[in-house]
């Protein structure tokens, strides 16, 4: 996995024995093991890594009025009860939300009112829940809804 992972060796003194992975690929999922040796002791450590991937049809960026679809997976094992999606999920802008039993979101007539930050949030029988954050671009008009124009003689017009 060279040269993506890395320790950081200056917190092992303090106990920290942290594994770093950049860029983090699907396939990197899995468990993981660390032994540590201090004197004569030796401290093992199990840690399960999942990985949530949220995919496109057609790829980013979607222009403006194609047919989207966002669907978002992860590799836990138990049954998915609920996929919901957040848009701009901040105060003060518009936020909407869709939730559905299936991992997918369709957006018929995608418009540049849909471009920006998605939340996926999925909710397992287990009680788990795991989440992850997408931005989507849309190219497309972003102009006036008149199709007229108008510009004072002498200046400029955009």
């Amino acid at each position: 996995m060279k040269p993506r992972v890395a320790l950081q060796d200056s917190t092992l003194r303090n106990g920290n024995f942290s594994l770093r992975i950049d860029p983090f690929r699907s396939e990197d999922a899995g468990l993981y093991e660390a032994w540590v040796k201090y004197n004569t002791e030796v401290h093992v450590c199990h840690v399960e890594l999942g990985v949530i991937t949220v995919n496109l049809s057609p790829p980013n960026p979607v222009i403006e009025n194609e047919l989207l679809l966002m669907s978002c997976n992860s590799s836990h094992r138990a049954s998915l009860v609920e996929t919901c999606w957040f848009h701009n999920e901040h105060p003060g802008l518009t936020s909407r939300t869709f939730c559905s039993s299936s991992g997918a979101l369709f957006i018929l007539h995608p418009t540049m009112s849909d471009a920006g930050s998605w939340h996926c949030q999925l909710r397992y029988s287990d009680k788990e829940i795991i989440s992850a954050t997408y931005s989507l671009q849309i190219l497309g008009f972003d102009g006036p809804t008149s199709p007229v124009v108008y510009a004072a003689a002498g200046s400029a017009a955009d």
